[in-house]
C-alpha cells in the first residue's frame, strides 16, 4: 500500500500530446505533497488543465493542513511522558 493518495479528480494532459500527465498526491504519514509529471521532465498544459492542477495542489494543501491540526490535537490530548507525582 502506497503512503501517497493521488487527487483522482485531476486529468490534466499535456497540450502537444505527448501523453505527459501531472499527479498531485498527498503523503499520508507526513502531510507534504508531490506534484509529479509523470512520462516526461517538462509538461505544457492548457490554461483549464493548469487550473485543475492548482485546484488539487489547493485541496492537497487544506488536507494537509487539516492533517495537521488532528495530529496536534491528538498529541495534546495524549501528551507522552510520566504522569506527574
Amino acid at each position: 500500500m502506497s503512503v501517497f493518495r493521488s487527487d483522482l479528480s485531476l486529468d490534466a494532459r499535456e497540450v502537444t500530446g505527448t501523453g505527459a500527465e501531472t499527479d498531485v498526491a498527498l503523503n499520508l504519514a507526513t502531510g507534504n505533497i508531490r506534484l509529479s509529471i509523470l512520462w516526461t521532465q517538462e509538461i505544457e498544459l492548457s490554461a483549464d488543465d493548469a487550473e485543475q492542477v492548482a485546484e488539487a495542489l489547493q485541496r492537497a494543501a487544506a488536507e494537509s493542513r487539516s492533517l495537521a491540526m488532528t495530529k496536534e490535537a491528538q498529541a495534546t490530548e495524549d501528551p507522552s511522558g510520566p504522569p506527574g507525582a
